[in-house]
């Protein structure tokens, strides 16, 4: 259970205070243990909430929320065809902060800064430094959409569009509103559910009177990362008229599983969230040991399309450099 004089305090103090150390993290949980396991990156640092930290199960070295976050020696391994940039986003940013990869969306970068550093994150050798939007490049963000008639929607990320105060949404909410083409306006955002005090009634007053449909899209991997708070948070937003979607990671191990698929799910709808994507891993250095075979992701898909019904089953996708799309796994191959 959360520890509540965690859960109390104010997002921004949640953030600041996450913790960092690898050894307080594993202190924390009683698992001293497991030090000769992991290592001190000096890129991509270690970073998860101690609200996250207190779903996971004490003394337990499998936890599933434990081993998205905690760095492991095979990090380090060199692994042919995992690479730092594997969706080719570093040559599909026409403007400073603006990735353009799917015709009628653009996505912005508005922060490279994240709550949670998961260590399978496909932009963890992201250059955000190059690709900030400034003041400035805010006017050629607009001037480019404009240019583009086919653009109707456009999403807000990062690192993690949640991490920035409510006056710099809003501001980028004012300026997305004021370009008629624009009918939809996607968070992609973890925050919700590593910090879901970030969900507070100034931003979700402020999304729920946008002229644009506002669409959520959470990141959940684990049903454990759910829990009564977080679902409570969750079902405001829904009850604020926003569209809840959820992509998740296939994670070898961790989430690989019928059984864990089924009750991710389940918590999710129960918390007023529809299941959207299951990516299999992008294959970014430092994350294999998170792969899992096609072939297996392939099996596991049936068997979810059995045991649950279809609107509770999320589509099975991968993405490649240089496609227009998502690209849907071939789960009729050998049916």
């Amino acid at each position: 259970m959360i520890n509540h004089l965690i859960t109390q305090k104010n997002w921004q103090t949640q953030l600041s205070e996450a913790i960092t150390s690898v050894d307080e993290l594993l202190s924390v949980l009683n698992l001293e243990s497991l030090r000769a396991d992991v290592y001190i990156p000096k890129h991509f640092e270690m970073r998860v909430p101690r609200a996250f930290v207190a779903k996971m199960n004490i003394g337990d070295r499998d936890d599933p929320l434990l081993k998205q976050v905690l760095p492991d020696q095979k990090e380090q391994l060199d692994i042919t065809g995992y690479v730092a940039d594997p969706l080719g986003e570093n040559t599909q940013n026409p403007v400073k902060g603006l990735l353009h990869k799917y015709q009628s969306r653009v996505l912005l970068t508005i922060t490279g800064a994240c709550a949670i550093h998961c260590r399978y994150c496909f932009r963890q050798h992201f250059d955000y430094s190059a690709n900030m939007p400034t003041a400035d490049a805010k006017e050629h963000i607009v001037n480019y959409i404009t240019d583009h008639p086919e653009i109707n929607e456009v999403i807000l990320s990062g690192g993690d569009p949640l991490n920035v105060t409510n006056r710099r949404i809003f501001a980028w909410l004012d300026t997305l509103e004021s370009i008629s083409q624009v009918t939809t306006i996607r968070l992609h955002t973890r925050l919700p559910v590593v910090v879901p005090a970030r969900l507070d009634d100034e931003l979700l007053g402020r999304l729920s009177q946008s002229r644009c449909q506002i669409v959520m899209v959470i990141h959940c991997n684990h049903a454990n990362e759910i829990d009564e708070l977080t679902a409570r948070y969750l079902q405001r937003v829904k009850a604020a008229g926003i569209t809840l979607l959820n992509q998740a990671v296939l994670l070898k191990d961790i989430n690989d599983s019928v059984e864990a698929q089924t009750q991710l799910s389940q918590c999710l709808f129960a918390a007023g969230v529809l299941p959207y994507y299951l990516h299999v891993l992008d294959k970014v250095a430092g994350a294999a040991h998170f792969d899992s075979d096609e072939q297996s992701s392939i099996e596991l898909y049936w068997s979810l399309l059995a045991v649950l019904p279809g609107y509770l089953v999320p589509k099975l996708v991968k993405e490649l450099p240089n496609k227009p799309f998502k690209v849907p796994l071939n789960i009729y191959e050998d049916v």
